[in-house]
């Protein structure tokens, strides 16, 4: 099947999602069996499906069909998964989510690094699985055709990017500089991960020789000025062996998120 494409119409009928009749939902994916189901199981769901099977038929396919989101295997024929991800990061802001049968962290890493939004090591729950697509999706729209902000929020924070302000239940909070920049970028990022070595290239810069608990420092200072109970932040939450999120909402839901301190 390589260099296949297929198509798949959402279901009429009120079962339905309207918004996925029209920019389809692209998995590039090589095994017939999992890119069947999940294009079974999107399409009942009312999404329209694209399907790729190897990533140089992927890369044509997103730039043909305009996509809303992408799920990307890392073990592609014509053309790694990672290569993949990473010529479409340049071009697009589209939320890209990686199936993978790798469960190493340095995959998982290498991933998040070079700009996927979230990670499936197979096998997986269809379930949480569309219920995690629907997630990204909704934070793409809501992240869609906003003039750059002044004001960025999530969670109880209200951060002025202008002013270099920021408050927290409505309360003024002072911050140090790097403190600041780190919340600025944690809210910028709209609950994507963040993994250290992409936190401290931001804040720190890439040139930047310390090792990664000087991140942590930071972070735990963060939580003591933003957290109910920093100890079990709602906002500020630790991923399990790859970095934080911030979650906008308190909602700690989702692959490997620890709510405990770390």
């Amino acid at each position: 099947m390589t260099g296949a494409t297929l198509v798949r119409e959402a279901p009429a009928g009120p079962a339905a999602d309207e918004r996925g009749r029209g920019r389809p939902i692209l998995i590039i994916e090589d095994e017939p069996a999992l890119s069947e189901t999940l294009d079974y199981a999107l399409t009942r769901e009312g999404f329209r499906v694209v399907l790729a099977s190897d990533g140089v038929t992927g890369l044509e396919r997103f730039r043909t069909e305009n996509p809303r989101l992408i799920l990307l295997d890392l073990m592609l024929p014509s053309l790694p998964g990672l290569d993949v991800c990473r010529i479409i990061r340049a071009q697009s802001n589209i939320p890209i989510v990686i199936l993978t049968a790798k469960d190493s962290e340095a995959d998982k890493v290498s991933g998040l690094e070079i700009g996927a939004d979230d990670y499936v090591t197979k096998p997986f729950s269809m379930r949480e699985l569309v219920s995690r697509l629907r997630a990204h999706l909704r934070r793409a729209e809501m992240g869609a055709d906003k003039p750059e902000a002044h004001v960025l929020s999530g969670g109880p924070v209200e951060l002025d990017v202008s002013n270099h302000e920021v408050r927290v239940r409505g309360e003024r909070v002072e911050l140090t500089p790097k403190e600041f920049d780190l919340l600025e970028n944690f809210l910028r990022g709209q609950s994507r991960l963040r993994t250290r070595n992409n936190l401290i290239d931001a804040v720190w810069g890439v040139n930047y020789f310390g090792d990664t608990k000087t991140l942590d420092v930071h972070v735990k200072r963060l939580r003591a000025k933003i957290e109910r109970d920093p100890h079990n932040p709602e906002y500020l939450v630790t991923v399990r062996g790859l970095g934080y999120r911030f979650l906008h909402r308190g909602d700690a839901g989702g692959f490997g998120v620890e709510t405990h301190q770390g």
